[in-house]
């Protein structure tokens, strides 16, 4: 058994997976998305897609990315005993490529989700080579703040106020019924 590499220098691109892929071609590709658990061998590739990110953080600042992301089905009723091979599932990337130039840059998702499993996006982990199968094992992908690594700052006045805690409450605030009448919060007249 041989591992081939780690996320733990961060998420994989697509240049990285498709190259990896390239130097493997004759082996059964599959994919471990819990400890023990992997996809059906009779899983498709139902699509290939690119996704450019524009966002905006809670601390004001735009970020943008672009993920490729590759979707997995599972068929209900078992359709093969070994997966497809590496080389077949370069023929699919082949096809999609034709029509959609993929940024080797880009983010690599891959998109798998089944009766026991949530449909959800995960990274691939690393890349283990067990006789003729070359396995991807796929981690969680996580939310995160990402104001959190811009020392906590968020755009707010004040280091000590963060978007990730709790509002400050404001005691003096007024409250406007309908009619015209104001209240002061806890007084129970709303």
């Amino acid at each position: 058994m041989e591992q081939l590499n780690s996320a733990a220098s961060g998420p994989m691109t697509w240049g990285d997976f498709k190259n990896t892929l390239t130097q493997n071609p004759d082996l059964y590709l599959q994919f471990q998305y819990e400890e023990g658990r992997f996809v059906n061998s009779s899983f498709h590739i139902t699509e290939i897609k690119q996704a450019p990110i524009v966002s905006v953080d809670c601390g004001g600042v735009m970020n943008s990315w672009t993920e490729v992301i590759v979707q997995l089905w599972e068929p209900s009723v078992k359709e093969a005993e070994r997966s497809m091979k590496v080389g077949k599932a370069l023929k699919i990337v082949e096809l999609v490529e034709k029509s959609l130039p993929l940024n080797p840059n880009a983010t690599l998702k891959i998109e798998f989700g089944n009766s026991k499993f949530d449909t959800r996006q995960m990274y691939p982990g690393e890349f283990v080579v067990d006789g003729e199968t070359f396995t991807v094992n796929l981690v969680p992908d996580f939310t995160q703040c990402k104001a959190l690594t811009r020392a906590q700052s968020c755009g707010t006045s004040s280091a000590e106020v963060s978007c990730c805690a709790p509002a400050p409450v404001n005691e003096e605030s007024e409250l406007v019924t309908a009619d015209g009448d104001s209240c002061q919060p806890g007084a129970g007249c709303c």
